[in-house]
């Protein structure tokens, strides 16, 4: 009864949104279908496209490079191509438009050494534009590529790789024609990942005034005060996602690879000529140098010298709240994620794998479309507890959920209730079923034996999991900005209303704040993988 209840419960704000979209809007839809509606279309496939190709060019490729050449710098680039994904892409957004704009050091720069008094002068691509968007958003989504990829690349067996060569395919034709292959149900997850990240985004389109879906919501919702507008524009964005998802299911069970021996011998990898070692160096340090560490300098610098105007501005009150709200959700959201795995091992009911599996669905939700949904649904709560109070002891209760903290909460918990469940539930996958009829026959009931057997073994994924929801809480926008109280800011929307007033100094130390909270499951991440290979690496030589 209680999956069933979280499941419900969380199924509620996406459940809203369509229902909503059913609802007169007006002549909104008249207006966007002769105004913007097919640009709307356009600009969003155009930037899912180009992040897509963008990402799984540069992840699959410093996978593959990492994972099976032999250069200078290969260990550190094995964890510091993750780094990157730490950094918001609206925060490298507003790095980039300082340094890139017209009235930024670098253009300032050309203008000086060429002579040149005005921008029709020469040409320099604009920052703020579609392009712009897709390359910022590219910089720090790759690692989720890069990720998959590589642990595709670390699972496969070397002596496949070795016959391929024996074929006479040397090392990149192995890539193509073995490797690749093998990898490509795992990259393909990756780059659906990375296009449902990019219809989330809020802060960079917004930023860089590119026409998504995204930002035509907040428009049509807060500018044309249109709710049911922005749900139809938000079913339509759901679509999107929907397709998304399956398509990426359809990849995976229409590629399928098996391994061709039951054993396997450890990546060794092949030493690379000083050339091509150089090569190798260079492809993997840019999308590092252009993804953390150029904007970290910037920040950095930018810090040091307007520390003070960000002290003055509240900067300790919006640490607290970002630090308080994303661990209070953190906590929630790794209790109900363990409820919610353990009750499907527990129970192989075929209705207990759809209500967790539809819990499990916010990921994929761009958070635009969960806030107006979170919105609609606790205002629906409000007006009926308000009524029911008036009715019945004469007084109104007010707003309870609505335009609070909890509402924030809550939508973090909607969104992000999936990292927990999937890591608790590849945990407990990894557990014998003979271990809990051990524990019963030693009298333990089902609690007892999540509490004194599961809990101890899946301690690793269960703290990898909270600091991936915290971060990602820390760093999430579009949701905080429609349901956070008012006069209450987090370090997020604090950044993002710093920078959209040409004030990225000021809110640079914030920024910094952000970022260095990322790179903490960044590093646990990279030891994780490390680890795994390290024993199999073990295992096959043992």
């Amino acid at each position: 009864m209680g999956t069933l209840s979280i499941g419900l419960v969380v199924a509620l704000p996406i459940l809203w949104v369509i229902s909503l979209a059913f609802a007169p809007s007006g002549d909104i839809w008249t207006h966007l279908l002769e105004t913007i509606l097919g640009q709307l279309v356009g600009t969003t496939l155009l930037l899912m496209t180009g992040v897509g190709i963008g990402t799984f060019v540069i992840g699959t490729a410093t996978a593959w490079i990492v994972t099976m050449c032999r250069f200078p710098g290969q260990k550190i680039f094995q964890w510091a191509l993750l780094i990157p994904m730490a950094v918001p892409a609206y925060v490298i957004a507003y790095v980039y438009t300082d340094l890139f704009e017209y009235a930024g050091p670098v253009q300032g720069v050309i203008r000086d050494l060429g002579g040149y008094t005005l921008r029709r002068e020469y040409w320099f691509p604009e920052i703020r534009s579609l392009g712009g968007a897709i390359s910022m958003m590219t910089l720090v989504l790759y690692p989720y590529v890069y990720l998959l990829a590589r642990t595709a690349f670390l699972g496969q067996s070397l002596s496949v790789l070795e016959a391929s060569r024996t074929l006479g395919h040397g090392p990149w034709k192995s890539f193509f024609k073995v490797a690749l292959p093998l990898a490509r149900p795992a990259i393909a997850v990756g780059v659906s990942l990375v296009m449902m990240e990019t219809l989330n985004d809020f802060g960079t389109v917004d930023f860089f005034a590119v026409a998504t879906f995204t930002t035509a919501i907040f428009d049509v919702w807060l500018n044309m005060n249109s709710p049911a507008g922005a749900s139809q524009l938000a079913s339509v964005l759901l679509t999107f996602v929907i397709v998304l998802v399956a398509l990426e299911r359809f990849q995976r069970r229409q590629q399928k690879f098996h391994q061709t021996s039951t054993t396997s011998k450890p990546i060794v990898g092949f030493q690379l000529s000083p050339l091509a070692a150089t090569g190798a160096f260079a492809v993997c340090a840019l999308p590092v140098l252009l993804g953390f560490v150029l904007p970290a300098v910037i920040l950095g610098n930018y810090a040091l010298s307007f520390y003070q105007e960000t002290l003055e501005a509240a900067y300790w009150s919006f640490t607290a709240n970002s630090l308080l709200l994303s661990a209070f959700a953190a906590v929630i959201t790794i209790v109900l994620g363990i409820f919610l795995a353990y009750s499907l091992r527990l129970g192989r009911a075929r209705w207990l794998n759809i209500v967790t599996r539809l819990a499990a669905l916010g990921y994929a939700i761009p958070g635009a479309i969960l806030a107006i949904g979170i919105l609609m649904f606790l205002g629906f709560l409000d007006n009926t507890i308000n009524g029911v109070t008036k009715s019945l002891f004469g007084f109104s209760s007010g707003l309870i959920f609505s335009g609070t903290v909890l509402a924030v909460t809550f939508a973090y918990v909607v969104r992000f209730l999936s990292l927990s469940f999937g890591a608790a539930e590849s945990g407990l996958a990894k557990i014998t079923p003979s271990m809990d009829g051990a524990a019963r026959t030693l009298g333990a009931g089902p609690a007892a034996t999540l509490r004194r057997v599961h809990l101890p073994m899946l301690k690793s994924s269960i703290m990898t999991a909270a600091l991936l929801v915290f971060v990602d809480c820390m760093k999430e926008l579009p949701m905080t900005t429609i349901l956070r109280p008012f006069d209450f800011e987090t370090l997020a929307t604090f950044v993002h209303q710093y920078a959209s007033d040409e004030l990225l100094p000021e809110a640079s130390l914030a920024a910094l704040t952000i970022v260095g909270t990322g790179i903490i499951p960044v590093i646990l991440l990279s030891m994780t993988i490390s680890k795994s290979n390290m024993s199999t690496s073990a295992e096959t030589t043992s």
